[in-house]
């Protein structure tokens, strides 16, 4: 294929049996693989629950990642039809405003990369832009170049070709055949693409997500401005608000806005981080899972819609999923050199591969690096150096602002003025003056947001802005009560990645592709507004906490 042509209270309830107990607990495990690993603790035993769940044998003879290191790959296929080719209920084809059985692929619309570290760390976590433009696995030509989305249709569709022109004939099982060498395809093609080892994958189509997002409605999001597509059906206003399953589709699933032009593909990644956390929100208060017969009917739904590596045990995944640390998982939007076209004249991403692995590289040596201290050790790093601490409370948590500056006095922080903020503000933040830089560094590195300079902050005074995403019940005794508001802001670093570095993986973990970045890369918070919003070219993060509000 040719290279592109470039262009730029509760009421009583009994308690469950042990069967429904495990029941519910391996209902919020799969959701929680199929969404992001680590979203909740307590999954123990199963006993049965998750038979009839489609395995496969994609990941067989692939390289892996050493000591209790895991990545798990997530991938979102764009099927109107299950796991064993048969057409989706009815509601979700009316939902998703885009056609019935008869239209869509197999493209894989949304890629996670899940990282778990292996001494039990945060977990982070990469989504890869659909329409990057790499070299793809699994093809007959030499090169083969195509949206990284596509690497699992076209195997999928040369192998059934294959299969139909045979004299074997069974639909059933040629489609699981078929199915087979998409995901090889697809998991070689993002293994290459990223430079590290996929340990484990989940596939999850329209249904899963469609009938997950039912049975937890209402599910607040936040947006930063009006926004409407008649495409998807998205039409939703400003600030916090709560959707059902049907407008669930619509949000995650939006690249146009007839409000704002710069609306582009990589928003749409954006939001489906966002509604991944607001889901990770709902689970933790919805009580759909409580029913019994909810949940057979969620497992049931699951078993049609998932799909999983043979080698991906999930009680031992649960296990490990309770003890993760309490801060919450990151998510980054891997960056894009430009936009271009193919000499189709389709829509492309332009990528510097080395780039991207560098970030990964980087990122994840971080995790895993970070995740062998000690919560003492952890705590010794954070110093002051005397500067003068700001707090400004922007949360939903009252005197969270005070104890903040008693916590962090006793790390070499001298106390400043406190206040509240203005309106609520969705992402945490923190700008230092003159000669604080150390200090906010510390700060950050502390709280894993993104310290920036600023000409507004005194000289030797840092400000930390806590927004509604900061984890106050960590610093409080007790917490506030807990309000909503529409209200936000963002936050941008300045920092750029570094200009270098060798290591990648191979069949034992170790390094062997290039991973020297070419390209210098800003880090900008996801829910950033107005000209601090992130660009196509930046890579931009967001914490698995309260509820973000983005584009």
């Amino acid at each position: 294929m040719n290279a592109p042509a470039h262009s730029t209270g509760a009421p009583r309830h009994r308690m469950p049996n042990r069967g429904v107990r495990a029941a519910r607990r391996a209902a919020v495990s799969l959701v929680a693989v199929a969404v992001l690993a680590g979203t909740g603790a307590g999954w123990v035993s199963y006993h049965g629950a998750l038979d009839g769940i489609t395995t496969s044998n994609a990941l067989e003879g692939g390289p892996v990642s050493s000591g209790d290191t895991e990545n798990i790959l997530i991938m979102g296929l764009d099927s109107r039809l299950d796991q064993h080719g048969n057409p989706l209920p009815e509601d979700i084809y009316e939902a998703l405003h885009a056609g019935d059985e008869t239209v869509g692929g197999y493209n894989a619309n949304v890629l996670i990369v899940v990282h778990l570290p292996g001494d039990g760390g945060p977990a982070t976590a990469f989504s890869i832009p659909r329409d990057d433009y790499v070299e793809l696995a699994g093809c007959d030509i030499d090169p083969c170049k195509g949206k990284v989305k596509q690497a699992y249709g076209w195997a999928y569709q040369r192998e059934m070709e294959t299969l139909e022109s045979s004299s074997y004939e069974d639909p059933s099982a040629n489609e699981q055949q078929a199915r087979e060498a998409g995901r090889r395809a697809q998991i070689a093609t993002v293994r290459n693409l990223l430079g590290i080892p996929i340990d484990h994958f989940v596939e999850v189509t329209l249904g899963a997500f469609f009938q997950i997002a039912k049975a937890v409605a209402p599910i607040t999001v936040c947006l930063n401005a009006d926004t409407s597509d008649p495409y998807s059906g998205a039409d939703f206003h400003q600030g916090v608000q709560q959707i059902d399953a049907a407008q669930a589709m619509a949000f995650v699933r939006q690249r146009r806005d007839v409000n704002d032009e710069n609306f582009t593909d990589l928003d749409r990644t954006r939001r489906q981080q966002a509604f991944i956390a607001a889901l990770v929100s709902a689970l933790g208060q919805s009580g759909a899972l409580s029913s019994p017969g909810k949940l057979r009917e969620l497992l049931n739904v699951t078993k049609q819609n998932v799909a999983l590596d043979s080698g991906f045990d999930l009680a031992s995944f649960a296990s490990r999923a309770s003890a993760l640390t309490g801060e919450p998982p990151t998510l980054y939007t891997l960056p894009i050199k430009e936009f271009g076209q193919n000499s189709l004249g389709e829509d492309i991403n332009i990528v510097d591969v080395p780039t991207i692995r560098k970030i990964v590289h980087d990122l994840v040596s971080k995790d895993d690096s970070a995740s062998s201290s000690t919560p003492t050790s952890k705590a010794q790093k954070l110093n002051g150096h005397g500067a003068v601490l700001d707090v400004v409370n922007a949360s939903t948590y009252s005197g969270l602002a005070a104890q903040l500056e008693i916590t962090f006095g006793a790390h070499g922080f001298t106390e400043g003025q406190i206040g509240d903020g203005e309106s609520l503000a969705a992402t945490t933040t923190i700008d230092y003056g003159t000669g604080a830089e150390a200090a906010a560094q510390s700060l950050a590195d502390e709280l894993g947001v993104i310290a920036a300079p600023s000409a507004e902050v005194v000289p030797g005074t840092v400000q930390l802005t806590v927004g509604t995403d900061f984890p106050g019940d960590d610093y409080l005794t007790e917490s506030g009560d807990a309000t909503s508001s529409g209200s936000e802001s963002g936050s941008e670093s300045g920092s750029e990645s570094d200009s270098a570095s060798e290591s990648t993986w191979d069949s034992t973990g170790e390094s062997t592709e290039e991973t020297t970045a070419s390209t210098p890369v800003t880090t900008v918070a996801a829910t950033a507004t107005g000209t601090k919003s992130a660009a196509p070219t930046d890579l931009s993060q967001m914490k698995v906490s309260g509820i973000p509000c983005v584009k």
